[in-house]
């Protein structure tokens, strides 16, 4: 399970969304986002659904890729789904046991939400499929750039905002490592309940923060020795602009967006 989990991995490629300002795909991403949000109706969601998935496909990121970022959110979703499916009341009624009744309204609410979820991580984990951490860093910069008002540090927020990004695949990898050893020693990570299962995870999470630590001040060394001193007076080998492609991904945002807003009007909404 630690290891499908696939958040800041970047799979090169060039691909049309490979291609965009990453500007352009970060305004995007989060536009998007919001409009998933807005969604009331299942053809407003299916609009937001396919749109993932076209997105997905244009990536030309491995079909099996994909998966494997959603592997570890099947518990969110049946946990989720359970929830809504046990107390959401309304509508006709399909089950109902002792005080528990299963509904037409908690069914529908459990489907939409869970493609809510599965279409939010799709396109949320599209951003850094398609854009290497270097680059990522440049166009986070570059829109926080109006901060720089108010005495932010633009370029130190966006450096630590990429950075924690770059190195969770790192810490997976960790935590696996440390997980391996500690079964080689006879440590029961697998069995037991709740509190016990708690419990054996203290033998990984000291480790974990004392490499992580150790990581960290290395990393820090390395910029100082190479004279890191920040955003102040850099120059860049790649100067972005926008072209083409990013004025009309964001008019398929402002589609894709108008198409919800009247689909909302004209359906019934599910939640």
């Amino acid at each position: 399970m630690i290891r499908d989990i696939t958040i800041g991995q970047y799979y090169p490629g060039k691909s049309v969304l490979h291609n965009l300002d990453p500007r352009a795909k970060l305004i995007a991403t989060f536009w998007l986002i919001v409009v998933i949000f807005l969604c009331k109706s299942f053809f407003s969601l299916g609009l937001i659904a396919l749109t993932a998935v076209a997105a997905a496909a244009l990536s030309r990121v491995p079909a099996k890729m994909m998966l494997k970022s959603l592997k570890p959110i099947v518990i969110i979703l049946v946990f989720t789904a359970v929830l809504n499916v046990l107390y959401t009341e309304g509508g006709k009624v399909y089950f109902e046991f002792w005080n528990i009744a299963v509904t037409e309204k908690g069914v529908n609410t459990a489907i939409f939400t869970m493609i809510r979820i599965v279409s939010l991580v799709i396109i949320s984990s599209l951003l850094t499929y398609t854009t290497t951490p270097t680059i990522l860093t440049d166009g986070l910069e570059r829109i926080l750039s109006p901060l720089k008002v108010f005495k932010i540090k633009v370029h130190t927020l966006a450096m630590m905002m990429t950075l924690a990004l770059r190195f969770i695949p790192t810490l997976i990898e960790e935590i696996d490592r440390i997980m391996n050893a500690q079964k080689a020693r006879g440590a029961d990570l697998e069995s037991g309940g709740i509190i016990q299962r708690a419990k054996a995870l203290v033998p990984i999470f000291i480790p974990l923060m004392v490499s992580s630590f150790r990581r960290a001040y290395e990393l820090a060394f390395a910029m100082t020795c190479r004279c890191y001193t920040g955003g102040e007076g850099r120059t860049r080998m790649k100067q972005m602009k926008l072209g083409i492609r990013d004025v009309v991904a964001f008019l398929f945002c402002a589609a894709i967006t108008a198409g919800v807003i009247v689909l909302n009007h004209f359906f019934e909404a599910v939640i």
